[in-house]
């Protein structure tokens, strides 16, 4: 039985700080923990315990002088398998990759290691982060620890997982198109991609207009504080954003009263009944927190030709040679997207690129009269492991069924999944919150506010 299984970030640091217990012996619990559901779950790429040790030897070293780098130090994570970890292989989920360990960390990483972070490895991934499930031809099906039967959700499959089990209290992600926010509401835990920008991407993303790299918690509080840390300007990645950090965390204490549009389709979405009435719900005990909230039925037409169009072509021309060569190594279902991709004529593609401005301009001047856009998260709650689709989406794509995640990559807006509430057959449903551009405070605001009433963060607890 471990100790420190769901403790959050907060919690752990207060025992490391006074002595409670040390960084090695928080890692050898959580480590114990990883070995016993690890092999139900499969939600590693790569583990490397031996570097995590001496990362937390050298936290304990620094925590005997009384120079502790932060609320991360000696605290363990792990990083996802689309992100560079120096010494680490990058995957990418994929055959087609190299096993070779990379010469240097991503910006978050690095950034991370000066915090002081454990890092255990890195999460699985779909291939390329290209499926909103979570299964890769390279680790095969990772699994939602509250129902290994069913999918935790992807691209961030891994990540997600790890956080919901308790494994770690909290884990890097990224989003290019709903990557962070899918996993996190079939898992039930909090994530967010911040506006695009706010955390610094290298190397170039396959996807560099959409990608983000963000945590996912099962703390409001952590999630912001982890974000503080990543966030900054780096000149390696000319799109972050520059100028001083906001304060995520001071944000997630805040009460203030927000303007809210509550969207339960954008307009265009086919929500599961049940899915429905639970985000109702929430939304009801949102606008009892003092709110002002505003139903809005139709806000956008479906963004999905738009985020097609640029997110495969990104990808398809970075493994084009692998499309033409060897495409026996690639997902079946990735492989298609890609093909047709690549098969894009370059004035129709410029079209798309065109009407995404227009797009971003329109979401611009709604959040002119609000604070926040929420929206069910996904239409669906969790599915079973091995399908692209949920049931009863089939005419969907391997992205479009996830429904209202993608066109705030293209918007570049701050945008979250947080957990609120449990289908009868025990599994979690989130709602999404978008936020106007650079204003992830609102974001944090409304989480921490509505967990701290909801207890969410006690509740939400798998029992495998």
């Amino acid at each position: 039985m471990s100790n420190f299984r769901y403790k959050s970030v907060g919690e752990l640091g207060d025992g490391l700080a006074r002595k409670e217990f040390s960084a090695t012996e928080l890692l050898d619990d959580l480590v114990g923990l990883y070995e016993r559901i690890e092999p139900q779950l499969n939600m590693f790429a790569h583990v490397d315990f031996g570097a995590a040790r001496a990362s937390a030897e050298a936290s304990d070293r620094r925590i005997r002088r009384g120079e502790r780098l932060g609320e991360l130090d000696g605290i363990p994570t792990s990083i996802k398998d689309l992100i560079a970890v120096k010494d680490m292989p990058q995957r990418f989920g994929s055959r087609a990759t190299s096993d070779a360990p990379v010469a240097a960390d991503a910006p978050s990483v690095e950034r991370l290691r000066m915090a002081g972070a454990v890092i255990l490895g890195k999460s699985t991934t779909s291939e390329f982060g290209c499926k909103a499930v979570g299964d890769s031809p390279l680790t095969g099906i990772t699994r939602n620890p509250w129902n290994p039967a069913r999918t935790p959700g992807g691209s961030s499959a891994g990540a997600a997982a790890m956080v919901a089990a308790g494994v770690v209290p909290y884990a890097i992600g990224t989003d290019g198109g709903g990557s962070i926010r899918i996993p996190a509401s079939l898992c039930g835990v909090f994530g967010i991609k911040a506006q695009f920008g706010r955390v610094p991407v290298f190397p170039t993303s396959a996807t560099p207009t959409l990608a983000h790299v963000g945590p996912l918690a099962r703390r409001v509080e952590d999630a912001a504080l982890v974000l503080s840390v990543l966030s900054g300007f780096d000149r390696r990645d000319p799109a972050t954003v520059s100028g001083p950090v906001p304060d995520f965390l001071a944000a997630a204490r805040d009460e203030r009263r927000l303007r809210i549009a509550w969207s339960p389709t954008l307009g265009y979405g086919r929500v599961d009944p049940e899915v429905s009435e639970i985000t109702q719900k929430a939304v009801a005990t949102i606008e009892a927190m003092g709110h002002d909230v505003q139903l809005v039925e139709h806000v956008m037409d479906d963004s999905i030709e738009m985020w097609t169009a640029e997110f495969y072509a990104g990808v398809g021309t970075r493994l084009r040679q692998v499309v033409l060569d060897t495409p026996e190594l690639l997902d079946p279902a990735v492989l298609e997207v890609l093909t047709k991709a690549l098969a894009q004529d370059m004035t129709a593609y410029y079209a798309k690129v065109f009407e995404r401005h227009a797009f971003r301009e329109k979401m611009r001047l709604m959040f002119e009269n609000c604070d926040l856009l929420i929206t069910p998260t996904l239409p669906v709650a969790s599915f079973g492991v091995g399908l692209d689709l949920p049931p009863g989406h089939d005419d969907k794509s391997i992205v479009s069924w996830a429904t209202f995640t993608y066109p705030f990559n293209l918007t570049g807006q701050p945008a979250a999944s947080m957990p609120v509430g449990m289908t009868r057959e025990g599994l979690p449903v989130g709602l999404q919150l978008v936020a106007a551009s650079h204003d992830e405070a609102a974001i944090f605001a409304l989480a921490g506010a509505y967990q701290r009433l909801t207890a969410t963060k006690d509740i939400i607890r798998p029992e495998i």
